[in-house]
Parts: C-alpha cells; structure tokens; sequence
C-alpha cells in the first residue's frame, strides 16, 4: 500500500469536515447580512450548529455596522486551519502562516458560490411552484434578493419568463474568474 492509501481519506475528510462547517458559518453570516428570519427553522439549525463556537468569540470580537464579525473572523480562521492541514498532507514545503493569507480567497469563492447554488435552487423551485411561505423558499428569496433584485431592474421579465437569475449567475461566475485568480496569485495560494 502506498501513503497516499491513508492519506487520500485523511484529504478527504479534512475537506469534508472543515468545509461542511465552514459553509454553516458563511451561510449564517449571509443570513443575517440579509436580515433573513431568524425564527425560520432553517435559519434556526444553522444558528444552533454554529452558536456554541461563536457565543465565546462575540465577546472578544464586536460587531460592525450590524454585521456579525464574529462569524467572518471564524469562518477564515477555520479555512485557514484546514488549508495548513491540507498543506501539510500534501507535503508541501511552505510557511504554514501563509494559510491565512490562502484562505482569503477561498472564503470570497465559497461566498460566490453559496450565491450561485441558492440562485439555482431557486430557480429549480420556481419551476416546481412551491408554497411561497415555505421557510425554504422564504430563506432562499431572503438571501438571494440583493443579487436578484439589481438584474431584474436591468432585464425585466419577457413573456412572464424572469432572466433575471441567468444575469445575476453568469454575474456570479465573471466575478469568480476575474476576481479569484488575481487574489490566489497576490496570496500565492496553492489552492
């Protein structure tokens, strides 16, 4: 058996763990950005998952302008923890400390594509027409409104079909392409 036997799991749960985590963080952060429902049941799993780490943190770190801090601070001290595991599994010989830097532009693509996969859930339920007070569906508008809300001034809908969400996703992914590869090159991100 080779090391990469052990290690490729070991990857894969680092990954897994770490991000599965991180996301909940990000999502909460987004959530209240968009002063979503907090008494919406989803919003309220995601509160309970992410609250006994960030009550402790709240004291030390404040809130600006009514945005939790605390959650973004969190959110990139956990990427970093696990990009400088993963560094270390995959062998590479680099200052650790720059996983603080790496994990920038990890969070703003995480962000991106938290957007991207709600605006596309929303659109897939669009066409399932759900109850539009299903705390899912409520979420979901909640969150993805700021973004949505700008290309539906700019392409209003034809026909009664909204383009809308196309706009603001292929928006989405121009951000991502002209904006994450500069950041991991500033940061010299392996990731």
């Amino acid at each position: 058996m080779t090391e990469a036997y052990f290690t490729n799991p070991l990857i894969f749960l680092v990954k897994t763990l770490f991000g599965l985590y991180i996301a909940l963080v990000m999502i909460r952060f987004l959530l209240q950005w968009t002063r979503a429902d907090f008494y919406n049941p989803i919003s309220q799993f995601v509160v309970t998952l992410t609250s006994p780490v960030l009550r402790p943190m709240r004291k030390l770190i404040p809130g600006y302008r009514g945005l939790d801090t605390a959650s973004l601070v969190l959110a990139w001290l956990l990427k970093s923890a696990e990009l400088a595991l993963l560094a270390l599994l995959f062998g590479l010989d680099r200052n650790l400390l720059l996983a603080f830097a790496w994990a920038i532009p990890a969070l703003v693509g995480l962000i991106i594509s938290i957007f991207l996969f709600a605006i596309l859930i929303r659109v897939i339920l669009s066409w399932l027409n759900p109850d539009p007070f299903n705390p899912a569906v409520e979420l979901l508008s909640r969150l993805t409104d700021p973004i949505l809300e700008p290309a539906q001034r700019l392409v209003p809908p034809i026909s009664g079909i909204d383009l809308s969400p196309m706009l603001a996703m292929i928006g989405l992914v121009l951000l991502q392409m002209l904006l994450l590869p500069p950041l991991r090159a500033l940061t010299g991100s392996p990731f």
